[in-house]
């Protein structure tokens, strides 16, 4: 059988995971187009060029999130796992360098708890999925 056609089980876990890794892709946007500092700094008034660049890829990739869980399609599931977490490790990252700084503990929580061991879990179980 075709294994885009195929449906994978998704446990309650990897739910939560997807969940952690949907609702940044729509409250991201919504931050960045309602409050010009986000990108632009504490003295910006508007909107600028990175707001929008922004908001559409998340988008983009939220929406893909949805339409892959809906599929229960474990290969389009696992490329967008693995496209969030290459684009947030350099995020995370340059977050932390260019924006105020948060408390090294609030950005490892966020960060490595909130995201990047979750994801490594979820590909790894999406990968035996896809392999057996």
């Amino acid at each position: 059988m075709n294994q885009l056609a195929q449906k994978t089980h998704i446990p309650w876990w990897l739910t939560l995971i997807l969940f952690m890794e949907v609702w940044p892709m729509f409250l991201g946007p919504y931050w960045a187009l309602s409050d010009p500092t986000f990108f632009g700094g504490p003295e910006a008034t508007s909107t600028i060029l990175g707001d929008w660049i922004y908001t559409a890829r998340n988008l983009a990739v939220g929406f893909a999130f949805i339409l892959a869980y809906y599929l229960k399609n474990a290969p389009m599931l696992f490329i967008l796992i693995f496209i969030r977490l290459f684009t947030d490790l350099i995020d995370g990252p340059a977050f932390w360098l260019f924006r105020d700084q948060v408390s090294e503990t609030a950005f490892i929580i966020i960060f490595l708890f909130g995201y990047y061991i979750p994801a490594i879990i979820a590909l790894r179980y999406l990968w035996k999925q896809m392999t057996n």
